[in-house]
């Protein structure tokens, strides 16, 4: 599980300018075990959080809550179909966030990668 979930956050993070992805910061889930690889294929620090410290990563915990209305903890997420997992993607990326000035993610991630393109 460790090495196909560094596999595919790798494969998601080369999507993004080099510019974006200097760091990325996990809890301590067994799932993350391979984080090395991100360093040694993508040239990213890995970070982990302490235990049982969630405000050192308050925007995924918020993000966290909010999935776990659509995908209550627990869920088999064999038994969810690709389509509907993309779905909770774009529905969680396409909502307006106050710490973001009412933009969506994905507006703000458009615009910050925009300006990281021009630099």
């Amino acid at each position: 599980k460790a090495e196909l979930t560094a596999q595919r956050i790798a494969y998601r993070l080369r999507l993004i300018p080099d510019t974006l992805r200097k760091t990325i910061s996990f809890d301590n889930g067994t799932e993350f075990a391979e984080h090395h690889q991100l360093h040694q294929s993508l040239g990213i620090q890995t970070f982990f959080c302490d235990t049982h410290s969630p405000w050192q990563k308050g925007g995924v915990e918020n993000t966290i809550g909010r999935l776990r209305r659509l995908l209550p903890r627990k869920t088999n997420l064999d038994t969810v179909s690709h389509r509907k997992l993309r779905a909770y993607a774009d529905r969680l990326n396409n909502t307006p966030r106050k710490c973001l000035d009412f933009l969506t993610p994905a507006e703000a991630f458009s615009q910050i990668s925009n300006g990281a393109l021009q630099t």
